[in-house]
């Protein structure tokens, strides 16, 4: 590895060659150098990974470069098959105004009526609509009053209307604006004051308007035939919580909880009845669970680059590239490749495997009998589970609806992770399950071709989307 034009391995080889030669040097300051040299490589290995070798952000990258695009022989511009979004006249505007010819300017003579010339400007007017109910009263000859009832949702003698409601919680929950950023948002644009308590009195309000939602999606990712699953640290009033992920191509479900492991997956309730393929990175409780799995190999590319450029093992680099052929594979193929194709790369995997075992070799026994397995390097690791795990990591191959990568259950949790970084933390375990319900609710809402305006409209009108299954 290189830093600031430095061969750091070289130069760290070459202190231990010389260390090793040194004869006139104390066994105590020999082993403390050792150590020094030890730290420092330790060190050097963390500072130099990146998003490629390892779970880090892109963004955390240091000097990050954009990768260099391919030239393309396509036209620039839209393609035949795009769906262009230029603006086009519609038959029936909200406004028409005439202009008449002046006709001083016009010569001197006869003319007749030809219809018009047309040219419409689309625009928006953010404005307040205030409706007001006037409920007629009567009185009969006994005195007695009779006032017609008003509508069922109007039961105060002033209250925000569903539309505002479904405005402030898609700006809260879609657009993840702070409620100090919502409050200057309606008084400059709608003249329209509102207090915090009521922005997280509609946020509720959606919250347990879609508990029917909630408990649709869980039974549909049950019998899903694919699904994705993932975790990431959320932190709640200062301390370090998870959201529990859970996808398909139609669905998303999302949950807070204090545990990562088994305790949050069977409150969740999904995977302990869930019995198709489960795609996931390979954290452990998932296997404690009935269903057949598929692992994500967008992590074994990334910890295959880390063991090549830090542990320098060749094997990993091969591994690298053979699991990207077979992808290639696949997608040319149309998603599945034939048995007898499948099982020529199955042996170049095995045979690539093979050679990995010569050169990582598991960790000696240690003379001492000590409980618990012995400790490994990560490339002994990441090795061990590519040898034992070999249907999940190729179970793409022969499955069409079973991808490459668990790409998908990353980049529904994508947007958390925004969240986190806009607002630092939810103030309680409640404001965490709202945010995880509604935000399911609007990202299966945008998967089924729902927008998130209309999807928010549709709870408070007390309604779901006709969702596909």
């Amino acid at each position: 590895m290189k830093i600031d034009n430095v061969d750091v391995d070289s130069a760290v080889t070459h202190a231990r060659q010389l260390l090793a030669a040194e004869r006139d040097i104390s066994p105590a300051l020999k082993s403390a150098l050792e150590m020094i040299l030890l730290l420092v490589t330790v060190l050097l290995n963390r500072v130099t990974l990146n998003s490629k070798n390892s779970s880090k952000p892109p963004a955390s990258d240091p000097n990050r470069k954009k990768g260099s695009r391919k030239k393309s022989d396509k036209p620039s511009g839209g393609q035949k098959s795009h769906v262009g979004t230029t603006l086009q006249k519609i038959e029936d505007p909200d406004e028409i105004e005439v202009i008449s010819i002046d006709r001083r300017t016009l010569p001197k003579g006869q003319y007749t009526e030809d219809g018009f010339e047309t040219r419409q400007v689309f625009d928006i007017d953010i404005s307040r609509v205030v409706i007001e109910y006037q409920a007629q009263r009567l009185i009969n000859e006994n005195g007695q009053c009779f006032i017609a009832p008003f509508p069922d949702n109007v039961t105060k003698a002033v209250q925000y209307g569903n539309g505002i409601k479904a405005h402030i919680v898609y700006l809260s929950q879609y657009q993840l604006l702070p409620y100090n950023r919502i409050q200057e948002y309606l008084t400059d644009q709608l003249g329209m004051p509102i207090s915090e308590g009521s922005i997280y009195n509609f946020n509720k309000q959606a919250y347990e308007k879609l508990a029917k939602f909630e408990a649709i999606c869980k039974e549909k990712l049950v019998v899903s035939p694919c699904i994705h699953a993932d975790e990431t640290g959320i932190n709640i009033n200062g301390k370090r919580h998870w959201l529990h992920g859970t996808s398909n191509d139609k669905w998303t479900h999302f949950f807070p909880h204090a545990k990562r492991g088994t305790e949050a997956m069977n409150e969740i309730n999904i995977l302990p009845r869930y019995h198709g393929i489960l795609c996931h990175d390979h954290w452990k409780p998932y296997y404690k669970y009935d269903c057949t799995h598929s692992l994500c190999n967008a992590h074994h590319l990334r910890e295959l680059t880390r063991a090549w450029e830090q542990d320098k093992q060749s094997w990993a680099l091969e591994m690298k590239r053979l699991l990207e052929k077979m992808n290639d594979a696949v997608n040319e193929a149309g998603g599945l490749l034939p048995h007898e194709e499948a099982e020529k790369w199955k042996i170049q995997y095995r045979k690539l495997l093979g050679k990995a075992e010569i050169e990582c070799p598991p960790p000696d026994k240690p003379k001492e009998v000590k409980r618990g397995r012995i400790k490994r390097s990560k490339a002994r690791n990441l090795l061990e589970r590519l040898l034992d795990f070999e249907e999940d990591v190729l179970r793409f191959m022969t499955i069409a609806y079973v991808p490459f990568t668990n790409n998908a259950a990353e980049n529904s949790i994508r947007m958390t992770k925004v969240q986190q970084k806009i607002s630092g933390c939810f103030r309680s375990t409640e404001g965490a399950k709202i945010f995880c319900r509604v935000r399911g609710y609007l990202a299966t809402c945008r998967k089924q071709g729902v927008s998130a305006t209309l999807a928010m409209t549709l709870v408070f009108e007390g309604k779901l989307p006709k969702f596909s299954l």
